[in-house]
């Protein structure tokens, strides 16, 4: 096997000091173009890696943050993991990955490993059971480990650290805006529980969009679906209705919309022509349903980009985590396809 290349063994190969090859590998622009390149030349070449181990000990950090998802099924959740990973790997950093299966007992057990195992910094998704609790002392405890914490998607006000968070109001204005340009005068929602503050917030745009074309807010037509029960028959008394039948659907995830999309069908309605349905997170489940899911696009990637680069300039900067604090806001976008497009 052969032996590391070291940042002295560049230094002697090209001439200049360490701490210049040290700079020049960190992009610093106090070195310039020329020698930056012919260093990231050079270590490329030779496969230089940064000792990690030094870089701990010096900096007396683990070098490894965490992050805790409610689940890892959802296309959303796995894309925010791929940008926290890119962001926190181009930093010389390892990331922990745990489940919280949306339940409070195991985010505050996942919480404590964490912290018992020296990360530097946490990265969290609030757990439905959680917000329903309202209970957020494990949160605030963080401080006691002086450990950063970044809420990203699900978030409350009630924690103060920094945050990312999709316009969740705006994705639910512009989903139902969708269905009433193309001629739904019936809209319904598929939506959550209001304790799961992005739900809340979508059913918010959904109405706000109905007022500002002047229609009904009809309440019968706004499901809240509870997960602990049989999904489907929440769904299907929607479409039992025949007297108050939709002509669209704004479903609040991919999910409630590919089941409006099978329940539909199965009752022989046809979509788009009789019902048109868009969900939110543009996933797989969305491109490969019959038809195409139109859906609003929430970029899970850039969620994670985002989210990680608060927590490692707090991380790297010695920030306080007192305050200072920033809330980002990511902006959505419609993806138009099949379920949508009426002829």
């Amino acid at each position: 096997m052969k032996a590391k290349i070291t940042i002295k063994d560049i230094a002697n190969e090209l001439g200049i000091s360490t701490s210049t090859v040290s700079r020049a590998l960190k992009n610093s622009p106090a070195i310039s173009k020329e020698t930056r390149q012919k260093v990231k030349a050079f270590a490329e070449l030779y496969h230089y890696k940064p000792n990690t181990l030094a870089l701990k000990l010096r900096s007396n950090k683990t070098m490894v943050i965490g992050i805790i998802i409610p689940e890892i099924v959802h296309h959303f959740f796995s894309k925010i993991i791929s940008g926290v990973e890119k962001i926190a790997n181009g930093r010389n950093y390892s990331v922990m990955i745990c489940l919280s299966n949306e339940s409070y007992e195991k985010e505050v057990l996942n919480m404590k490993m964490l912290a018992d195992n020296g990360v530097d910094g946490l990265l969290v998704s609030i757990a439905k059971e959680t917000l329903e609790k309202g209970d957020y002392n494990h949160f605030k405890e963080l401080k006691d480990y002086d450990i950063p914490l970044v809420l990203f998607d699900r978030v409350s006000d009630e924690i103060d650290c920094d945050k990312v968070i999709v316009d969740d109001i705006g994705g639910g204005y512009k989903a139902t805006n969708h269905l009433i340009d193309i001629g739904c005068n019936k809209i319904a929602l598929l939506t959550t529980p209001d304790h799961v503050n992005v739900g809340a917030l979508r059913t918010i745009g959904y109405k706000k969009a109905l007022e500002d074309h002047k229609m009904i807010v009809d309440e019968d037509r706004i499901v809240k679906v509870d997960e602990r029960l049989d999904i489907s028959e929440q769904i299907e008394k929607l479409l039992n209705d025949s007297s108050n039948l939709p002509e669209g659907i704004v479903a609040v995830n991919e999910i409630y919309a590919a089941w409006a999309v099978k329940l539909a069908k199965s009752k022989g309605f046809r979509i788009p022509e009789d019902i048109a349905i868009i969900g939110f997170t543009d996933g797989l489940i969305s491109e490969f349903s019959s038809p195409e899911l139109s859906t609003v696009a929430q970029h899970g990637f850039m969620m994670g980009e985002l989210a990680a680069d608060l927590l490692l300039d707090r991380i790297q900067q010695n920030k306080s985590n007192e305050d200072n604090f920033e809330r980002k806001v990511i902006s959505t976008n419609l993806k138009i396809r099949n379920s949508t497009q009426k002829s």
